[in-house]
């Protein structure tokens, strides 16, 4: 049977089933334990431990064989790298990679935030909300911090945490495995927001605390804990009213530190925390517009040297001990890990592409990877794991003095093959990519033209790696479109001035981007596109990007489909819209540019709004609002509510025929049918 894109893109959940992730070497480099299913469309992840001597691979744990229906999708090793923990149907269990053995470890309630003490002795998670403790022996099960009410939690990341500011954690091992770092999180104060089932109206809503911008945010505090006793239950002291926002943490040889920053998110400091809870501070950064988080900072090196970040005019440096250690023009990206004295990082001198990099006091920095795509990694113990996408992901495991080895990949090749071509247009350089239908000869007729853009501050959609995405745009592009797609100011990776020029205005920018896109690409192939059939499609920012289209420039676009689209950027949350509207009673009028809802009278062109009912990011009130104000201004447009998905559907059927119905309102809107 001959499966189409669209049932290949759903059954495959985009490509990511199979693919060998969270790969991790051991201390001594000679294992690396991954995460992988057994074939492309099998969802249940299992780990696995790959000799780096003989290149043998070995499964450690598979769920069905442990009796569940769930794939795991996180773990925790010791500082050996030899035994990892797991939470699976909500047990917790030990795995050996030396022996490739598993078992279940009995614990005190249904685990999640599973992690394992460097010293392989204790295992700390969360249930409940309390954060607990056994040993490896399943004995010694006692609660350390137990939440007082029922909106506090202990040992987990708040949303914003978890969703904009890369810390996903909510506690740190002390080097011993004697002490936790634990942050206590009250969420009392937070905004109530309830999702309903309009499908099911017997179910009652589910309640959930999220922080709409200018709202309470949850008060987040740290603690040191003592494993045994003898050390008493502490606060760390710091202005919690000024820095409210708990960014960063963890636990060295040179003991906790902590990051924080302030509500208006212009200054950042870092702070050592002694043993009494007081801190020092060990940097402070500042920006007139906002302080730039990355993942992986800050972390210090072996000799206690500062590992962050800095904005030296329009770069985003690595920093060690206070001083920049990376040229002008290479854009930090993140951090990847530190292993004595040596930084691994990844960084862009072109936007399109991202290398990986290790800096060493001896040697500075030097690029590891080479070729277009974007190439991540991980090193310990003289390994290292390299992890390149361009056309699919390869992970390499090179050791000096060995052979080349390579994790198996399971992943299904998609049945559309990408071709796109890369563009720089204008006198900004916009990067974009176009996609024309395969088979499409020298001489034949204009097209209509797709814009299929994300264009906002959290992803690029013109790399070199082959992405999912990719396959989309060349799809629709398969079925009579010339596919454009433009990254604009306020993306990622061209630099600090470019990341800042959307602050205050999310959408002039963007949309003037995407127009400047479309006319220099029309410059540049003329008698390719056919300016008066064109259409915009766009999820979540490049949803409301998509639906601003078409509302402000007529002109230009004549037709769009927005899926997820935030509609009312005070919906969102604080962390995320401060940063670029600032908080909105000091700046409304930011908050009103954006607002798609006041703008509905100006609708003259068709527009399909898609938005999942169970969507507890973009919540279905956005898509509720802007339909009653185009309705109540007499504006004809189409809604396609998607019963019980998220911000991203995983419903096989939904993914799968989304794609048709989009394609079907474009060719019926632009005249092509």
């Amino acid at each position: 049977m001959t499966t189409s894109f669209p049932q290949q893109l759903a059954r495959t959940r985009r490509f990511t089933l199979g693919l060998p992730v969270q790969p991790e070497p051991s201390a001594d480099g000679a294992t690396v334990l991954f995460l992988r299913s057994r074939g492309g469309t099998d969802p249940l992840t299992c780990l696995w431990a790959l000799d780096a001597d003989s290149g043998e691979e070995r499964l450690i744990a598979d769920p069905g064989v442990l009796g569940s229906d769930e794939g795991i999708t996180a773990y925790s090793t010791d500082a050996t790298g030899s035994l990892a923990v797991f939470a699976l149907g909500g047990g917790l269990w030990l795995a050996d990679a030396s022996t490739a053995s598993v078992r279940r470890v009995a614990c005190g309630g249904e685990a999640e935030e599973v992690r394992l003490d460097p010293t392989g002795r204790t295992i700390a998670y969360v249930s409940g909300g309390a954060l607990r403790v056994v040993g490896v022996d399943g004995t010694g099960d006692r609660a350390l911090a137990e939440p007082e009410a029922s909106d506090v939690t202990y040992g987990l990341a708040e949303y914003v945490a978890a969703s904009e500011m890369y810390r996903d954690r909510g506690y740190w091992w002390s080097p011993d495995g004697r002490a936790l770092l634990v942050a206590r999180v009250d969420e009392r104060a937070v905004t109530r927001i309830f999702l309903a089932d309009p499908t099911d109206p017997r179910r009652p809503p589910r309640a959930i605390r999220y922080p709409l911008a200018g709202t309470a945010n949850a008060d987040v505090s740290l603690w040191l804990l003592g494993l045994d006793g003898s050390r008493p239950r502490t606060e760390v002291r710091w202005d919690r009213a000024g820095f409210e926002y708990l960014t960063a943490a963890g636990w060295d040889g040179h003991g906790p530190y902590a990051a924080v920053q302030s509500r208006d998110q212009r200054t950042v400091r870092t702070l050592a925390i002694e043993p009494d809870g007081g801190v020092r501070v060990l940097a402070e950064r500042t920006d007139p517009h906002w302080v730039e988080l990355l993942p992986g900072l800050p972390v210090r090196t072996e000799s206690g040297a500062l590992v962050d970040t800095a904005d030296e005019g329009d770069t985003r440096q690595l920093t060690v001990g206070g001083k920049p250690v990376t040229p002008a023009g290479l854009q930090l990206r993140g951090v990847l890990g530190v292993e004595g004295e040596q930084v691994l990082f990844t960084a862009s001198e072109e936007p399109t592409e991202t290398h990986l990099w290790a800096y060493r006091p001896d040697l500075g920095p030097q690029k590891l990877s080479d070729g277009p795509g974007l190439h991540t990694g991980v090193r310990r113990g003289g390994t290292l794991v390299l992890t390149s996408r361009v056309e699919g992901a390869r992970s390499t495991v090179l050791r000096d003095g060995r052979p080349t080895l390579t994790l198996t990949s399971y992943a299904e090749l998609p049945v559309v093959a990408a071709r796109p071509e890369l563009l720089r247009l204008g006198p900004r350089e916009l990067r974009a990519s176009l996609f024309l239908p395969t088979g499409r000869r020298a001489g034949d007729g204009p097209l209509p033209v797709l814009l299929d853009p994300y264009a906002g501050p959290a992803m690029q959609k013109v790399t070199t790696d082959g992405a999912w995405h990719e396959q989309v745009s060349q799809w629709f592009a398969d079925q009579g479109f010339a596919v454009l797609v433009v990254d604009g100011r306020g993306t990622p990776g061209r630099g600090p001035l470019w990341d800042k020029t959307i602050w205050g205005d999310k959408a002039g920018p963007a949309l003037e981007d995407q127009i400047e896109g479309l006319r220099e690409a029309a410059r540049l192939r003329p008698g390719l596109f056919d300016l008066d059939r064109v259409a915009i499609r766009g999820w979540s920012y490049g949803g409301f990007l998509a639906a601003l289209a078409v509302l402000r420039r007529p002109d230009v676009f004549h037709a769009a489909s927005a899926g997820a689209a935030p509609t009312d950027h005070r919906l969102y949350d604080t962390h995320w819209q401060e940063r670029f509207l600032g908080h909105p009673d000091e700046y409304p009028e930011h908050y009103d540019s954006c607002d798609l809802v006041v703008e509905a009278p100006k609708l003259r062109r068709p527009l399909l709004l898609v938005q999942g009912l169970a969507d507890d990011n973009v919540f279905p009130a956005h898509t509720l609002r802007l339909s009653h104000a185009l309705l109540a201004a007499g504006r004809p447009h189409e809604v396609l509510p998607l019963r019980g998905a998220g911000h991203r559907p995983t419903d096989e059927a939904v993914v799968e025929n989304l794609l048709w119905h989009e394609l079907g309102f474009l060719r019926r809107s632009l005249g092509l049918e």
